[in-house]
């Protein structure tokens, strides 16, 4: 597997700690000395950091199809410039955020065709798949919460109402219910603990 590199992505909604486990794990992994990188999406790239601008600080100029086009823009040039190089050099990624976040947010939670946003998904992200994927979960009202502790200007998602998040959850859920290579976590727990369970997921796949 390290040969052709390994690829972790990271899910859920805002507030829910994935941005904290990314970081976590990719500490936590490094100080095992794997050839790791940790990248996001959107915005891993200079065409990314501008069209996450637009959609975190401009919403209100972007329609919700041109939301994922956008996204699928973004993602297409990560994969180009990021993922796959560094899968060819036997790395493992570690993705904040990757295509399922478009078919829980633009897809359940704007309404767009999900089966559309899939096929566009798949041409984007050159048919590769993550190797493994950790849904981050949590109640609304708990991320909510750490969002507004944080103090900093809310992005135009976490400006969003609580019947978005809904859906947006019962996406998630829809997503991965069939799914093999999903581990759900319990975001309400410590971020020490939630890291600690990843690591052990991970113990098959000898990382």
């Amino acid at each position: 597997m390290k040969k052709n590199g390994f690829l972790i992505s990271i899910e859920g909604i805002d507030g829910s700690g994935k941005t904290l486990l990314s970081q976590n794990l990719y500490k936590a992994l490094k100080e095992k000395n794997l050839d790791i990188l940790l990248t996001r999406e959107p915005g891993d790239t200079t065409l990314g950091k501008k069209l996450r601008y637009i959609m975190h600080e401009e919403k209100e100029t972007v329609c919700d199809m041109a939301e994922y086009l956008l996204m699928a823009t973004d993602r297409a040039q990560h994969f180009e410039q990021v993922i796959v190089p560094n899968l060819k050099r036997g790395k493992i990624i570690i993705s904040d955020r990757m295509g399922d976040s478009s078919i829980a947010y633009q897809g359940y939670g704007r309404g767009l065709n999900t089966s559309m946003i899939e096929r566009v998904n798949q041409w984007a992200m050159q048919n590769i798949k993550p190797n493994v994927t950790f849904y981050v979960k949590i109640d609304i009202e708990t991320a909510m919460n750490r969002i507004f502790e944080r103090k900093e200007k809310l992005t135009s998602f976490e400006q969003e109402k609580t019947e978005f998040w809904q859906k947006v959850m019962h996406g998630y859920e829809q997503i991965f219910k069939n799914r093999t290579n999903v581990v759900t976590l319990d975001g309400t727990k410590t971020p020490e603990a939630v890291c600690k369970q990843v690591l052990k997921a991970l113990t098959p796949y000898n990382l």
